[in-house]
């Protein structure tokens, strides 16, 4: 269970700020919806350089590991991975630090709480 000191991701959605992996555009990010239950996460993805994505993991304290798989918007490839957050909390929002491998290489992104 999650206590009053690490709020629950359920219901909370969060717009890509920035990547290592491309571009982030500033007028249609990336937007990430969380649920959230009983120490599992899972969610839904779009916008930006991708159709649709889904993730599912698991949480422990302030840090989440996923297993994502999405399709790109160029081509319609589909790109499967996993990755590991860290959860932060700035100006009274959170902010999601994710590590993960694609194209054979160490990235990071970072996603910030929609008001």
């Amino acid at each position: 269970m999650i206590s009053a000191a690490l709020p629950t991701l359920d219901g909370r959605v969060f717009r890509m700020e920035s990547s290592t992996t491309s571009a982030v555009d500033p007028d249609a990010p990336t937007v990430f919806r969380y649920s959230e239950r009983d120490g599992a996460v899972w969610g839904e993805y779009e916008g930006d350089t991708v159709t649709f994505g889904r993730f599912v993991g698991t949480r422990a304290g302030d840090s989440i590991s996923v297993w994502f798989v999405h399709v790109l918007a160029a081509d319609g490839s589909v790109v499967t991975g996993e990755g590991a957050s860290e959860i932060e909390r700035r100006d009274g929002r959170l902010r999601l630090v994710e590590h993960y491998t694609m194209h054979d290489a160490p990235q990071l992104s970072v996603c910030v709480e929609l008001a």
